[in-house]
């Protein structure tokens, strides 16, 4: 039986299925900051994460409204994908989006909900942001 994700692009997928991509790593939902100006730009990633992920599950505790409550929350759409080479090369929408195949610990793959967390994707020892004094992010850098 083919999985949708094998035979619609993105673009021709439904909200349901676009939504569904998302594996709950968090990744894309920690702060990350730049150093550096042309091409010596460098995007760091730390383990500084935005006050409504819930770091045990990967989760946003407030998902529905988290454009409202986090101005910074991003918002990826089948539009602006592009726009984002910096998500992590994990990522099932930077994966299809590069024509490539999902982990096998994809839980579209895998079946399993939890196979993301036992697979030692998400980020250990995250902190919420406002735990975290803005200058110090450095000190969080993975």
């Amino acid at each position: 039986m083919s999985k949708f994700y094998e035979t619609k692009s993105l673009t021709e997928m439904t909200a349901e299925e676009w939504e569904s991509l998302c594996d709950g790593c968090g990744k894309c939902c920690f702060r990350k900051f730049i150093t550096g100006r042309g091409k010596h730009e460098k995007l760091h990633f730390t383990r500084i994460a935005c006050n409504l992920l819930d770091l045990k599950t990967g989760k946003c505790s407030d998902y529905c409204n988290r454009f409202k409550r986090n101005s910074e929350c991003i918002h990826l759409t089948k539009k602006n994908l592009p726009e984002f080479k910096w998500l992590p090369e994990t990522c099932a929408y930077r994966l299809l989006y590069e024509r490539k195949y999902l982990p096998d610990w994809h839980p579209l793959v895998s079946g399993k909900a939890d196979s993301v967390k036992n697979a030692g994707i998400q980020i250990q020892n995250g902190v919420h942001e406002e735990d975290i004094d803005e200058e110090n992010w450095e000190d969080y850098e993975l």
